[in-house]
């Protein structure tokens, strides 16, 4: 058995295939960010998902790409884990962006950028990923993402910039509390998804000025911080991978177009397409 992951800050994809390469089944756990999360609950995240469990002296192989895989320590923190879990099987942890890549492009080169609950590019020359600077995260970077939206929106609430007719519908939609809002940002696991639940909201109010703004605003430092430097021209490839990318779509194009980019398309959920690249590449 072969299992393939897309883990998110927010949520993990997992299929499991056989030998045969026909799909088992597939399950979703919670996100598996080893920068974010904590050991003691990566680990309980996989064992509760009793699918997983339920086959894991029969896994040979784990292709796990993940949100905070881009640096050595947090790889082997995941890695360590999934070993002790998957006992006899080959791991193998790769960020994201290249679980990105490979559901976008293939082997083709290409721009590709992730707009989730985080935010990242790099250009793919059909071999190699380049990627200009190191994401820093939810706190210093993350342009455009879910948990840039979700801070945006907060900020804007209580310093009274939100119009009143968005701010009464943002404050019956949430926990407003100050001391609530402290809680989940500095004391409880996990802030970067629970800012980015903020910005769910925006979805039912996309045609409002006041919100068309923000997301053009995002868009546009996006392109600034994590397109434009790659000085890549009209006819390159430009694929979006996550659920900020899929809502605002039509949004997100015509910031392309602003900055003469052409965007080749964008998917929402990259698991299916990873899921054929490896069928045809194992």
């Amino acid at each position: 058995m072969i299992l393939i992951a897309d883990g998110g800050s927010t949520k993990a994809d997992w299929i499991a295939i056989n030998s045969d390469k026909e799909e088992e089944f597939r399950v979703r756990t919670l996100g598996l960010n080893p920068a974010i999360v904590s050991e003691e609950e990566l680990y309980n995240r996989i064992i509760n998902m009793f699918q997983l469990i339920n086959i894991k002296e029969d896994v040979s192989e784990i292709h796990f790409y993940g949100a905070g895989c881009g640096t050595p320590k947090p790889i082997q923190i995941l890695k360590t884990i999934l070993e002790s879990i998957f006992v006899n099987a080959k791991i193998f942890i790769s960020e994201d962006m290249l679980a990105a890549v490979y559901a976008a492009t293939g082997k083709e080169p290409a721009l590709v950028c992730i707009l989730g609950t985080g935010s990242n590019s790099c250009y793919y020359d059909g071999e190699n990923m380049e990627m200009l600077v190191a994401s820093l995260g939810y706190i210093l970077m993350d342009e455009a993402s879910g948990n840039y939206f979700g801070k945006k929106l907060i900020i804007d609430y209580y310093y009274h910039k939100m119009p009143s007719r968005i701010a009464e519908k943002f404050n019956e939609e949430f926990d407003l509390d100050p001391d609530y809002i402290k809680k989940n940002l500095y004391r409880e696991p996990n802030p970067n998804m629970y800012l980015a639940s903020f910005a769910k909201f925006m979805f039912d109010f996309k045609e409002d000025k006041y919100i068309k703004k923000i997301i053009k605003k995002g868009f546009q430092e996006f392109f600034k911080y994590r397109v434009l430097p790659y000085n890549k021209t009209a006819d390159t490839p430009i694929y979006f991978i996550g659920s900020i990318a899929h809502y605002f779509r039509d949004i997100l194009e015509n910031i392309a177009k602003k900055n003469d980019l052409v965007i080749t398309d964008v998917i929402q959920r990259p698991i299916d397409n990873l899921l054929e690249y490896h069928k045809n590449n194992i």
